[in-house]
């Protein structure tokens, strides 16, 4: 199941004689629909949505091929338990979340994404590159905000001091109303004076999302960034994405045995056998006559 919004990209670039690389998007159609799908309250929303974003960014930093994933993991203490959203060398993302109907009271006015994540806990992210081992890393919440937490592993777990602006700005209705950010990675060479002022530049930027909403693309950001001017490396799209199937969830309950499999059909109080992907709420059922075929097959 995809979804495509064509206001959602993701832009790649360089600055300073390619010692700076630099990424921005815009996901606001993504997150509306992670948020249409999980049904999540705002803050919930909000931390989703960053983690997606988050994911998209790492993926445009890390990602070589099409068929690479990445996985952004976070587990806290705060009441949503769970955050976990992958992405793909090709801009698609998918995600799901521990609890998506939790509430944490808003700090100065905007959401409060520490008080559902938590501030205890860690983020890891799990390269899948198609080899025989994948690649993960692991660091503590610094924050439970998700932006300063991946800066936090994209300095300590990639060695990449890194700045990550993103945000998510919801509708009291909870509908999305903008949803995006830049990361920005300083590579080695550069001078204090120059790390100075691009730090400079990006604490006197806007939030993401005030940008957004004043119709700021994600090339205008990294402008506001680097003024002196950047290269342009491409564009790409970003969408919500889920490859689960009917075919796939066959799969999955074959490979359960023939005697889980009985078990699902004996106990089962339903006409059917219902599955729901934890990712994309997609909804499967399956008739008796299909769970024999299945039970056949797990023999």
């Amino acid at each position: 199941m995809t979804t495509t919004n064509h206001t959602d990209y993701l832009v790649r670039a360089t600055a300073l004689d390619e010692r700076v690389r630099a990424f921005a998007l815009n996901a606001t159609g993504v997150v509306q629909e992670l948020q249409r799908r999980h049904d999540t309250y705002p803050a919930v929303t909000a931390a989703l949505g960053r983690t997606a974003m988050g994911a998209l960014l790492l993926s445009a930093s890390t990602l070589k091929e099409p068929d690479q994933v990445l996985t952004v993991d976070v587990r806290g203490n705060g009441p949503v338990r769970r955050v976990m959203v992958t992405a793909d060398g090709r801009g698609q993302v998918r995600g799901l979340v521990g609890d998506p109907h939790v509430h944490a009271d808003s700090t100065n006015g905007k959401l409060n994404v520490r008080g559902v994540v938590g501030t205890e806990g860690y983020l890891a992210v799990t390269k899948d590159l198609g080899m025989r081992e994948t690649y993960r890393g692991m660091v503590e919440l610094v924050s439970g905000e998700i932006g300063d937490d991946l800066a936090y592993y994209m300095a300590k777990s990639e060695q990449t001091p890194s700045a990550v602006g993103i945000g998510v700005f919801v509708n009291p209705d909870l509908t999305v109303e903008a949803a995006g950010g830049y990361l920005v990675q300083l590579l080695p060479g550069l001078s204090d004076d120059e790390i100075g002022a691009i730090e400079q530049r990006i604490a006197a930027l806007p939030h993401p999302t005030q940008l957004l909403r004043e119709g700021t693309t994600p090339e205008q950001m990294l402008e506001r960034i680097f003024p002196e001017g950047y290269t342009f490396g491409d564009r790409q799209d970003v969408t919500f994405h889920c490859p689960c199937s009917r075919e796939r969830f066959e799969a999955a309950i074959v490979s359960l045995g023939h005697e889980e499999v009985t078990r699902i059909v004996e106990e089962e109080e339903q006409p059917y056998t219902e599955v729901v992907c934890h990712f994309c709420n997609e909804t499967y059922h399956f008739s008796p006559d299909e769970m024999q075929a299945i039970l056949a097959a797990a023999r």
